[in-house]
């Protein structure tokens, strides 16, 4: 099969030949129809990523058709059309057991703990615990973007958030998973504000809802959505993933609301100063959200049925395997908006 691999984390990666993936006993092979391209991607490349092992094909936010089944798969045959959530549990520690396999003990996660989908097939274990079936009015291309961005979306918003209508609620940085923020806070009635240094993400922002919207370059950031709010955010999101944002998410709540930490920050960020005395003079709540399990794939799926939410606005440009290396070189550049995803193999 045709797949992007690099051989040395921060080298170009390259298109080349390799063999096709067979699965596990329990699990699948996917034949890749469509696949996003995003930073959590960057950030593996970079070497941030203790998982990686080398060399890597890359990719984690995927849909596409069974292609092989394993000996002991149950629930899913040759031709059925699927995606899957970038963390995969393992479906026997406790927090499987608990239902949370977004925080499994032994997750696997294509694209990190083994090869992703920037290629023609990529493996998928436990895939009776894993997989989400897709409908068939849903185009590959929209439902890439569930597998990571959409999906943490709307766990950091509903499930961590428990976001509710009326309440105020910040989104920084307005990429693929701050859009999906802000989309999926004002379908549940939401005030959303939208914060970007981009005023075409922030344009998008407000045509998907958001109630009002502040440039990232004020030099106070968080006064102007407390001025806004009348006395802070409810719920604030750092989407990006970096100390400025992180902070202006902490320092823009109100008395007990909750600042919910989507972005990673890895490498240089891994360790970011806390503004500690708003945390506990305040009761600040700080949460993390990594990720969404799979059976809760539906709840998404049926507010997308119902045209509430339409993530099919948040694809931006759609481009070839053969560009992937240079799309994902770049993803640190922040010039997107929307979804980057992979459609052409």
């Amino acid at each position: 099969m045709k797949a992007v691999l690099f051989e040395k984390f921060q080298e170009p990666p390259k298109l080349v030949t390799v063999a096709d993936p067979t699965p596990a006993p329990n699990g699948v092979v996917l034949k890749v129809a469509a696949t996003g391209v995003c930073r959590s991607d960057w950030h593996g490349w970079m070497g941030h990523d203790s998982d990686i092992d080398l060399p890597h094909v890359p990719g984690h936010e995927l849909a596409g058709v069974v292609a092989a089944v394993g000996k002991d798969v149950a629930n899913w045959k040759v031709g059925d059309k699927v995606t899957v959530p970038f963390i995969c549990g393992c479906g026997s520690c406790s927090e499987c057991h608990a239902g949370q396999q977004q925080v499994c003990l032994h997750q696997e996660q294509p694209g990190f703990t083994h090869w992703g989908s920037f290629a023609e097939y990529v493996g998928i274990h436990q895939a009776d615990l894993n997989l989400v079936s897709l409908p068939e009015s849903m185009d590959f291309a929209t439902a890439a973007s569930l597998g990571c961005r959409f999906a943490t979306a709307f766990r950091a918003v509903i499930d961590q958030g428990k976001v509710s209508a009326g309440q105020w609620v910040a989104v920084h940085g307005c990429g693929g998973v701050g859009l999906s923020a802000v989309m999926i806070a004002a379908a549940v009635g939401a005030n959303v504000i939208g914060i970007d240094l981009d005023p075409a993400k922030l344009d998008l922002a407000r045509d998907l809802g958001a109630e009002a919207i502040v440039n990232g370059g004020e030099a106070d950031v968080a006064g102007a959505i407390r001025e806004i709010t009348r006395g802070g955010a409810h719920v604030s999101l750092d989407a990006l993933g970096h100390p400025v944002t992180m902070t202006n998410s902490i320092l823009c709540l109100r008395p007990r609301g909750k600042h919910i930490q989507v972005g990673l920050m890895l490498g240089e960020h891994a360790s970011p100063a806390i503004p500690m005395p708003k945390i506990v003079g305040q009761e600040i709540e700080l949460l993390g959200s990594h990720g969404m399990q799979a059976h809760r794939y539906g709840a998404m799926l049926d507010m997308v049925a119902s045209g509430k939410l339409d993530p099919a606005r948040l694809v931006g440009d759609q481009i070839s395997l053969a560009d992937a290396p240079a799309a994902l070189m770049n993803m640190d550049n922040f010039r997107s908006v929307g979804a980057t995803v992979i459609t052409s193999f």
